[in-house]
């Protein structure tokens, strides 16, 4: 048997007997790690929606007059080193990028739809 999901819920009672209520999941089992990762999101577009002060040369303005994250010829963000697949400016990374998380329903669909999973 094949454990894929933990749920993990803690109970603590405060001084004032309020309860508080800590709620926490860990996946396992997926094979999604920082090793395996293959970065496939870094080919969406990426909408720079708050500051997180990703640096000028790496932002575009789509059809739309939004800024984007830079997209080279090859589709993939400008700020991702080719080499080894990891983020350059990841510190100042766009939010977007830093909600998107490995080894989530998205994750698992972009890597499926690149072909890296089945």
């Amino acid at each position: 048997m094949t454990i894929n999901k933990i749920d993990i819920t803690v109970h603590t009672d405060s001084p004032s007997s309020e309860s508080l209520l800590t709620s926490a999941s860990l996946t396992k089992g997926s094979g999604i790690t920082c090793d395996t990762c293959r970065a496939c999101c870094c080919r969406l577009e990426v909408m720079l929606i708050t500051d997180t002060g990703v640096p000028e040369e790496f932002i575009d303005t789509d059809d739309w007059g939004s800024e984007v994250m830079l997209r080279l010829d090859d589709g993939w963000c400008a700020a991702v080193d080719r080499d080894t697949l990891m983020c350059t400016i990841y510190e100042n990374r766009p939010w977007i990028c830093r909600e998107f998380e490995m080894a989530s329903y998205e994750c698992e669909v972009e890597r499926k739809e690149n072909g890296i999973d089945k």
